[in-house]
C-alpha cells in the first residue's frame, strides 16, 4: 500500500479522523496499531517479524542496561555489542550476503575461475530496514552512555521503532529528540493539521508531476545507454539527479507533513541541496539524518579509538601537526563513507556511487582548497563572490551526477561504459533537433517537466530566506486558497496516472 496510493490516503484520512475523536491517552495505541495494519497489508505480512525482532533485541539490551550499575563496564560493553550484532546481523543477512557472494565470485573469476562459486539467495527485504535498525540502534548507545532515558514500555518502543509513515523511507530518528512526542496528547489543532497537509500537497507534486514524469526519460535512456550516447547520456544522468530528489524529498514532505498534522514533527532530511557550493556542503543539506547518525555513531567513535589516536600522532610527527591530522581524519573517512555506500544497498554501485566516490571528492576538495585560492587571488577572481560561487554550484551538481550515475546504472561496468559514451560521442545537436521528444515525453510532457522544475527552483529559492508556508500563511485569505487549490490541481491534472501506471514505491523506499 504505497502511500501515493488511493487506499493509503483513506487509510490515513481514516487515522486523522479517529486520532482526535478518541480520548488522548489512547493515540499512540492507535498509531502503533495501524503501523502494525500497515506492515501486515504491505503484500506479506510475514515480514513483521523482522522489526519485531528488532525492536524485541533492543527493548531486552535497554532494560538489561537500566537494570546494570555503571561500575560493571563491562558487562554493559557486552549488552551492547550484542544488540548490535543482533540488528546488523539481521540487516546484513537480508541487504548483504549477495553482495558478499558476488564480490567474492568476482575475485574468483579476476584468479581465473570459469564458473560461479556459490549461488546467490533472495530474501524479502521489510520496508525500511536500514530506517528502523539506525533509529533503535542510535537510541540503545544513546541508552548506554546515558544521553537518552531507558523506554520501559515495550509497546511504547514498538512504535518509536515501526512508525508507519517513517519506514517507507525515513528520516532516521533521535529518541531523545523526537521519541516522547509519539506518546504525548495531541490536541486538535486547525492550523497544524492544515499546514500538514499543504507539506503533503508539495510532496505529491514532487513526486507525482516532476519525479515520475522525468523518471520516463531516464528509464528510456538507461534502459538502452548504447543507443543513447553522448548528449542523450548527460541529459538522463541531470534528470535523474532531479528525479532522485524530487522522488526521496517528496516522500519527505509527504511524511513529515503527514506527522505535523497528527502533531509529532519530525526532523527534516534536506535544505535545498542543490545550492551545495562543495560536496561536503552538499551532504549537509541532504539525507541530514543519516549524515549526523553517521558522524555521531560511526565517524567520532571512529576517531576516538586507539587506532585512529595512534595514527594521529604518528603521522604528525612525519608530516607536521596539520597535515598529520589531516589524513588521519581522511583514513577514518574513508571507512565512514564505506560504510554510507555500504548502506545505501549490497552492490558495488552504491558503495562507489553513494560513496567512496563522495570521499575522492572531499578528500580533493580539502586538497585542492589553498591551490585554488592563490590561483583565484592572481587571476583577481573574488572567492567570496557571486560568480565564484555560481561555478561551485555548477561544478558540485556536475559531481553529484556523476555519482548519481553510478547509482542508477544497472551495474559498475554499466556505469564505466555509460562515461565512456558518454565523452566518446560528440552530438549536442539532439538538445535542439527533437530528438529528445523520442524519449518517451512528448512536446507537451516536457513543457510540463520544464515549468514544475522552473517552480521547484523558485520555491527553493525562497526557501533560503525561510518557511514558505509561513509566507503563504500572511497573504491575503483569497490569495492563500488560490495557491493551494492551483498546487492540489496541479498534482490532480499534471500526475503521472494512466493503466498499469503506480506511484506506490519511492527510490529509497528499498533501502
Amino acid at each position: 500500500m504505497g502511500i501515493t496510493s488511493f487506499s493509503f490516503l483513506c487509510f490515513f484520512a481514516g487515522l486523522l479522523v479517529l486520532y482526535y475523536l478518541i480520548p488522548k491517552k489512547f493515540q499512540w495505541g492507535l498509531l502503533l496499531a495501524c503501523s502494525i495494519a500497515y506492515y501486515l497489508l504491505g503484500g506479506n505480512g510475514i515480514l513483521i517479524l523482522y522489526p519485531v525482532a528488532s525492536v524485541t533485541a533492543c527493548y531486552v539490551g535497554i532494560r538489561l542496561l537500566d537494570a546494570t550499575p555503571a561500575e560493571c563496564a563491562g558487562r554493559r560493553r557486552g549488552v551492547l555489542l550484542a544488540v548490535i550484532l543482533v540488528n546488523i546481523g539481521i540487516l546484513a543477512v537480508l541487504k548483504y550476503v549477495n553482495f558478499g557472494i558476488y564480490t567474492i565470485d568476482g575475485v574468483a573469476r579476476l584468479l581465473g575461475s570459469e564458473r560461479t562459486l556459490i549461488e546467490g539467495v533472495d530474501f524479502l527485504i521489510p520496508l525500511g530496514v536500514s530506517f528502523y535498525t539506525f533509529s533503535l540502534l542510535g537510541y540503545v548507545v544513546d541508552v548506554y552512555y546515558g544521553i537518552a532515558a531507558p523506554q520501559k514500555n515495550y509497546l511504547k518502543l514498538m512504535l518509536y521503532g515501526m512508525y508507519f509513515p517513517v519506514v517507507i523511507s525515513g528520516p532516521i530518528m533521535k529518541y531523545r529528540e523526537n521519541g516522547e512526542q509519539f506518546f504525548a496528547p495531541h490536541a486538535f489543532d486547525y492550523r497544524r493539521v492544515a499546514r500538514g497537509l499543504q507539506r503533503m500537497a508539495w510532496g505529491f507534486f514532487k513526486k507525482l508531476v516532476i519525479a515520475e514524469r522525468l523518471g520516463t526519460l531516464v528509464d528510456t535512456v538507461y534502459g538502452d545507454h548504447a543507443g543513447y550516447p553522448g548528449a542523450y547520456i548527460w541529459v538522463a544522468t541531470a534528470c535523474y539527479a532531479f528525479q532522485l530528489y524530487t522522488d526521496f524529498s517528496g516522500c519527505m514532505d509527504i511524511v513529515l507533513g503527514m506527522s505535523e498534522s497528527l502533531g509529532i514533527l519530525l526532523p527534516e532530511n534536506f535544505q535545498t541541496p542543490f545550492f551545495a557550493r562543495s560536496i561536503s556542503e552538499y551532504w549537509r543539506r541532504w539525507h541530514i539524518t543519516l549524515g549526523v547518525w553517521m558522524k555521531e555513531y560511526v565517524f567520532y567513535p571512529l576517531l576516538r579509538t586507539r587506532f585512529f589516536t595512534n595514527l594521529n600522532q604518528a603521522w604528525r610527527q612525519r608530516f607536521g601537526k596539520k597535515r598529520g591530522k589531516q589524513y588521519a581524519t581522511f583514513a577514518a573517512m574513508f571507512i565512514l563513507w564505506l560504510t554510507v555506500g555500504i548502506w545505501h544497498g549490497g552492490d558495488w554501485k552504491f558503495v562507489i556511487g553513494s560513496g567512496l566516490l563522495h570521499w575522492c571528492y572531499i578528500v580533493m576538495e580539502e586538497l585542492l582548497e589553498a591551490p585554488c585560492a592563490r590561483v583565484m587571488a592572481k587571476c583577481r577572481i573574488d572567492a567570496k563572490g557571486r560568480l565564484a560561487d555560481g561555478v561551485r554550484i555548477v561544478r558540485t551538481f556536475f559531481l553529484v551526477c556523476i555519482g548519481d550515475l553510478f547509482f542508477r546504472a544497472a551495474s559498475v561496468g554499466d556505469a564505466f561504459a555509460m562515461l565512456r559514451e558518454a565523452v566518446a560521442v560528440w552530438n549536442p545537436s539532439v538538445l535542439w533537433d527533437g530528438s529528445l521528444l523520442a524519449l518517451g515525453l512528448d512536446g507537451t510532457e516536457f513543457a510540463a517537466a520544464a515549468v514544475s522544475l522552473l517552480l521547484l527552483w523558485v520555491v527553493s529559492l525562497l526557501q533560503r530566506g525561510g518557511s514558505v508556508r509561513d509566507r503563504i500563511a500572511r497573504m491575503p485569505l483569497p490569495v492563500r486558497w488560490v495557491v493551494w487549490y492551483a498546487l492540489l490541481f496541479a498534482v490532480i491534472l499534471f500526475g503521472c496516472y494512466g493503466p498499469g501506471y503506480s506511484a506506490g514505491e519511492f527510490i529509497y523506499q528499498g533501502f
